[in-house]
């Protein structure tokens, strides 16, 4: 989202009715990013099987949605501030729609990838761009306020719906389910937009940053591409060393170019204020622990247990009600007594649920990683207002945009770390070895919680 996405002049006002009707449309937007990036979680071992491909491959069919999507989501929020949010965002589920529908239909890994890569694209277009629609649309502070919380609630439910509906989708259908199901409520989600959502824009468009938005997406790629492929091409191969120098020397040259621009994609500056790269940090560290946890225990419930994608997709029901149920909690929360105590709390029931699986094995009792689950949903539903509200807290309105732009993208970037460094670890490994090879996993989900916990301290204490 651009920094234009909230100081934009609001258009003509809408009645309440009309304004709750933004709301609803664009939230089913954000429903439908998150469900699709954790949706996919559950139904890669069937993927694996249909299309015979290995571990590291499906990791590809999760992160070339989730990185095409980090990358893109600024200038997406850019385009649409000077072409018209509207018109943008139903461009963006065109496109998304599109590219489901060619994943039902892959007849190979390559197409499904490719695919992926493509809903990313969509997906950057609806997030950040119906956000700044919402907050067009209703310019009383309260009432925005409110929307945002609502707004919070839909992403933190849709992550956490995700792997339930994949394992119902599958179990009753396929795993191509997962991708038939995005096209009609792209087709609904298009109607409502063309009979609700009125167009809005920025007040002053932004220069494109093409240089910058180019780098990023190189420095993103070959990030996640080196995580992913390190093991099988070796850490220390002549490959390897390759992409380190040129992951480096892309990093060097975008921050050179956004130091240099007057409107860069990224204001780093932002990065010299420690509550604002804390709460980077910690949305990334929080996306880690949520995708390390639902990609190691599918591959371990569903290969190393035998379950199948309904049981398996079954089992996160309690993540996704501690989700749910504390998301709405931590923006009162934080309204109330800001963001350090549910920061707080976040980070202590994440690096509990954590510590519950870290002596995993192939007879661990069902109600331990059900409470697991639950712990780590817990602390995933209280994460995600307070770090907004610590990236953007004591911000100028100017600068607030682009803040909560960053922060997005860094959340995407968890997605892609998490599901990278969980593939890593379980790459190859036997049904028998799984629960072995996914306990350092679980001590990377509970550092993620600890890392919160530091978060928290760094947080502006409510005035």
């Amino acid at each position: 989202m651009s920094t234009q996405s909230l100081t934009a002049a609001p258009p003509a006002p809408l009645s309440s009715r009309r304004r709750w009707t933004v709301l609803a449309v664009c939230a089913l937007s954000m429903f439908l990013v998150g469900v699709d990036a954790t949706i996919v979680n559950v139904g890669l071992p069937e993927i694996g099987r249909g299309l015979d491909a290995g571990t590291r491959g499906l990791e590809w069919v999760v992160d070339a949605y989730t990185v095409v999507m980090a990358s893109l989501l600024i200038v997406s929020g850019a385009l649409a501030d000077r072409f018209g949010r509207r018109r943008v965002f139903r461009v963006g589920l065109l496109v998304f729609g599109l590219a489901s529908l060619v994943c039902a239909l892959a007849p190979s890994l390559g197409v499904l990838v490719a695919a992926r890569a493509v809903q990313g694209i969509g997906a950057s277009m609806l997030s950040p761009v119906a956000l700044a629609i919402v907050v067009s649309a209703m310019p009383d502070p309260r009432e925005r306020a409110r929307a945002i919380g609502v707004w919070a609630s839909v992403f933190g439910l849709s992550m956490a719906a995700g792997p339930v509906t994949g394992g119902a989708l599958i179990a009753a259908f396929g795993w191509r389910a997962v991708f038939w199901f995005n096209v009609p409520v792209v087709v609904l989600a298009l109607v409502l937009v063309a009979l609700f959502v009125p167009e809005s824009r920025g007040e002053r468009a932004r220069r494109l940053d093409l240089p910058g938005q180019l780098l990023l997406t190189v420095v993103l790629c070959l990030t996640v591409g080196l995580l992913i492929e390190g093991p099988r091409i070796g850490w220390t191969s002549p490959a390897a060393l390759t992409g380190y120098a040129l992951t480096a020397a892309a990093t060097a040259g975008f921050v050179r170019v956004e130091l240099r621009r007057e409107e860069p994609l990224m204001d780093l500056g932002l990065f010299h204020r420690p509550p604002f790269v804390t709460a980077v940090l910690g949305a990334t560290a929080v996306f880690v622990a949520l995708n390390m946890t639902l990609l190691l225990s599918t591959l371990y419930l569903q290969q190393a247990r035998g379950w199948t994608p309904l049981a398996t997709g079954a089992a996160t029901l309690p993540m996704a009600l501690g989700a749910t149920l504390c998301a709405p909690w931590s923006g009162v929360l934080v309204g109330r007594v800001g963001p350090r105590r549910p920061l707080l709390l976040a980070g202590g029931f994440t690096t509990a649920g954590g510590l519950c699986l870290v002596g995993l094995g192939g007879d661990t009792s069902v109600a331990r990683i059900l409470l697991a689950f639950l712990l780590i949903g817990i602390g995933f539903g209280f994460a995600n207002a307070p770090l907004t509200n610590t990236a953007v807290g004591g911000l100028p309105p100017s600068r607030a945009g682009v803040a909560g732009a960053i922060t997005s993208t860094s959340r995407q970037v968890g997605v892609a770390v998490g599901i990278a460094v969980a593939g890593g670890l379980v790459a190859g490994a036997a049904p028998a070895a799984l629960p072995a090879a996914t306990r350092p996993g679980w001590l990377v989900v509970s550092a993620c919680g600890l890392f919160l916990l530091v978060v928290a301290r760094a947080a502006r204490p409510k005035a």
